[in-house]
C-alpha cells in the first residue's frame, strides 16, 4: 500500500491506495504552525479511525504548495513512519508535457490534477479545480499541457467581500434558494455562487471555441465544485479525489527511479 499526501493553502488531503484502489482518505485544515512530532503522530492517528493499518504502508509521496509546512511533515513522515517521502516535484516524469515558458512555475497540484484527469478519462479535457483559487487547466488528446487559467476561489472572494465591506457579514458558501433573493446573506450567496457559475461557463466556452473542439470534457474537483454544480450541467465529470489518484499514478512511474 502507498500514502499519497495532497498538501494545498487550505487542506491536507490523505489517501491509501491498494493497487488502483482507494483504500481510505481523510480531509485536514492545513496548519504552518504544528511541529514535526505533531504531524508524524497526527498521521498515524489517522490510521486508527480506518480498516488500514500504518504497518502496511510501504511507500509515501507528497505535493504541496505550501513550503512553510513542508519540514515538519516530511519529518513526522521520517520519524513516525520511518520512510523516506517522494517529493513530487519538476524534472519527474508524468506522461504530461508541459508547453510553458517556465515549466517549474506550474503548482504541483495542478499537475497532479491533469496526470489523473489524462490516464483516467483522457484528452483533450479541462480540467477545473475549485480550491484556494479557482483553476482551469487544458490538456491535449496526446498529453501536452495546452493553457491555464487562476481566478479568486470561492472563499477567497467571499473573504474579500465580508472584509473590505464593513456593514456585510460573514456567510457561508451555499447555493441560495433562489436568484431572487429577500436578505442581505442569501444576495451575497446567490452574487458568489451564480458569478462563479457564470465564471465556469464562460471561460469552459472560450477554451472549447479557441482550440475548436465543442465537445471537449470538463472534469471538476475540489471543495466547492458541488456548490456551482448542483443542477447544472457543467462538468462531464466531479471527481473529488482527482488529486489523489494523480498522485499514486505519479509514484507509479516514478518509483523504481528512486
Amino acid at each position: 500500500m502507498i500514502l499519497v499526501i495532497d498538501v494545498s493553502n487550505t487542506n491536507m488531503v490523505f489517501g491509501v491506495f491498494e493497487g488502483k484502489t482507494l483504500k481510505a482518505s481523510w480531509r485536514l485544515s492545513t496548519q504552518s504552525g504544528r511541529t514535526s512530532d505533531e504531524t508524524g503522530l497526527m498521521i498515524r492517528s489517522l490510521f486508527e479511525y480506518s480498516e488500514v493499518s500504518v504497518g502496511e504502508v510501504k511507500a509515501v509521496v507528497v505535493s504541496s504548495v505550501v513550503p512553510n509546512v513542508m519540514y515538519s511533515t516530511l519529518n513526522g513522515i521520517r520519524k513516525f513512519l520511518k520512510m523516506e517521502p517522494m517529493i513530487v516535484r519538476a524534472g519527474m516524469k508524468t506522461g504530461i508535457n508541459l508547453r510553458m515558458e517556465n515549466p517549474k512555475e506550474m503548482g504541483t497540484d495542478r499537475i497532479v490534477n491533469l496526470v489523473a484527469a489524462y490516464e483516467i478519462y483522457g484528452g483533450p479535457a479541462i480540467v477545473v479545480d475549485y480550491s484556494t483559487a479557482t483553476t482551469f487547466d487544458v490538456v491535449s488528446e496526446t498529453g501536452e499541457f495546452l493553457t491555464g487559467i487562476t481566478a479568486p476561489g470561492l472563499e477567497i472572494c467571499a473573504d474579500a467581500l465580508y472584509q473590505k465591506a464593513a456593514k456585510l457579514p460573514k456567510f457561508e458558501i451555499v447555493r441560495p434558494r433562489s436568484m431572487i433573493t429577500r436578505n442581505t446573506v442569501e444576495s451575497m450567496q446567490a452574487g458568489l455562487v451564480y458569478g462563479h457559475i457564470g465564471e465556469a461557463i464562460y471561460i469552459i466556452e472560450q477554451i472549447r471555441e479557441h482550440f475548436g473542439l465543442p465537445d471537449m470534457k470538463v472534469i471538476a474537483t475540489g471543495g466547492f465544485a458541488k456548490v456551482i454544480q448542483e443542477e447544472n450541467k457543467i462538468f462531464d465529470v466531479y471527481d473529488p479525489v482527482l488529486a489523489l489518484h494523480g498522485l499514486r499514478l505519479i509514484y507509479e512511474k516514478n518509483k523504481g527511479r528512486r
